[in-house]
């Protein structure tokens, strides 16, 4: 496994392109997708891309809200020693929507003798792609998300930021989807957004309102590095974050902010490429619509038979499971089809060279490399046991909704911890520290007495 750190000479040119830089904020996702940060002065600069930095293991093994689970106990994780944070290559940029000089660059652990520390889910990522990789296949992959945009205000309780009705004060209500007025009324925000996608090298194509009030979706670039690709997406919701807050707003990529309209989500597209470029998904001598090969039914089955397994990684803590409700895009069972938005997986209209599947159960919060592990996990077993997917959904059937996955978290987890496919792709050892730190957190928020208990039970009670 080989990571793509950054090097002294890719700084010194940075410095030379942006010499009023005085701070450096390094970045490091953790196992919920959250970036913890940490800043360093630029005298410090030179030996952080030359030596690295060290940090604590628990940095990136933090539950949501920024502590570290006391059951962790693995022999290489006892005591939270330090490990060795690397900048990784590409990534060094300015920060657009602070006031101060500041840059960022994502980084990566290793341990102590530079080794990659496989607690890392940008590694455990690395790991899950090798045996694609030892089949001569190449994943292109992009990624869209979906987020709302936050009102600031004195409530307790977030509003969605919304549009005015034209020569008024009220608010625009009702489905709008794809209304170039809503780009029109966030366009300062949009044109900042593309400004910091420019110049942090993120990809960033196209833009539209969602299905609900104050939802926007944006999409990345296809590319052919999927290790490259769940980069773009962390930055980007970095971006997105950062530039609401420049504009006295906030953005949220939580599954599910607000009741009685549809969640957010994190669909990826994701194709199959050999050694000459030959994309294996399609058939091109076929003439049946859509013209795919065998090995991307196969690759469907694999994706199907792990989606149950999975679904701790696709919907990650307590708010994700309620977007998993009928009615609301999110896919309940692991059906498959063509041109059909209603099914978990789904194979969009293409040409030859484009043919890919479309996964579009995971919602917006979850990791993205993790996400991409575990279909690269279910791709690979797929294809190497010759999974059958079953019978394609038709373009334009109307599908009777079946509820096969887990919708609580626990039965999540529950299933991720009896899996006997993912560990082979992210590590027995990884399998049972995401497990024990995302169940610490499940047992914690059930434990938890919220107003609901109030409101229904302390009077009826």
């Amino acid at each position: 496994m080989t990571i793509n750190i950054a090097t002294e000479p890719e700084l010194q040119r940075f410095i030379k392109q942006y010499p009023e830089i005085k701070m450096l904020e390094i970045l490091m996702p953790d196992m919920n997708g959250i970036v913890r940060c940490k800043r360093i002065p630029a005298t410090e600069f030179t030996t952080f891309f030359c030596d690295g930095v060290k940090g604590p293991a628990s940095t990136v093994l933090l539950n949501v809200r920024g502590e570290f689970c006391d059951e962790v106990d693995f022999a290489n994780l006892e005591g939270d020693p330090d490990k060795l944070i690397h900048p990784i290559a590409n990534t060094l940029a300015p920060i657009t929507w602070l006031k101060s000089d500041t840059a960022q660059v994502l980084g990566t652990f290793t341990e102590l003798d530079g080794s990659p520390a496989l607690f890392d889910s940008r590694n455990i990522l690395i790991k899950a792609l090798q045996p694609l990789q030892a089949m001569g296949l190449k994943p292109v992959v992009a990624t869209e998300l979906e987020f709302y945009l936050i009102k600031n205000g004195d409530s307790a309780v977030p509003q969605p930021q919304l549009a005015k009705v034209p020569g008024t004060n009220v608010e625009q209500s009702g489905t709008q989807y794809a209304m170039p007025e809503d780009l029109w009324d966030n366009d300062d925000f949009l044109e900042d957004v593309r400004k910091a996608c420019e110049l942090q090298n993120v990809p960033m194509t196209t833009v539209h309102s969602e299905f609900s009030p104050g939802q926007f979706e944006i999409n990345l670039h296809h590319v052919d590095d999927p290790i490259t690709a769940c980069d773009h997406a962390v930055l980007l919701k970095r971006i997105i974050k950062g530039v609401a807050r420049y504009h006295g707003m906030a953005a949220t990529f939580m599954a599910k902010p607000f009741m009685d309209v549809p969640g957010s989500g994190l669909h990826i597209h994701f194709s199959l490429y050999d050694d000459d470029g030959v994309n294996v998904f399609a058939n091109p001598e076929s003439d049946v619509v859509p013209a795919i090969s065998d090995t991307l039914r196969h690759a469907i089955g694999g994706l199907a038979d792990t989606m149950a397994d999975s679904m701790a990684i696709f919907a990650p803590n307590a708010n994700s499971y309620r977007r998993l409700i009928p009615g609301n895009f999110a896919p309940l069972t692991p059906n498959w089809g063509y041109n059909h938005r209603d099914v978990a997986l789904r194979i969009p209209v293409s040409g030859v060279n484009d043919c890919r599947v479309e996964h579009r159960v995971s919602g917006a919060d979850a990791n993205p490399y993790l996400v991409m592990a575990a279909l690269a996990a279910g791709v690979h077993h797929g294809i190497s046991q010759g999974c059958d997917p079953g019978e394609m959904i038709p373009e334009g059937l109307e599908i009777e909704e079946e509820i096969t996955l887990p919708r609580i978290w626990s039965l999540a987890l529950d299933e991720f911890d009896s899996s006997a496919i993912l560990p082979q792709y992210l590590g027995e050892d990884y399998c049972r520290l995401f497990g024990t730190v995302r169940r610490g957190e499940c047992e914690e928020f059930v434990a938890q007495v919220s107003n609901i208990d109030y409101d229904w039970y302390l009077r009826a009670m």
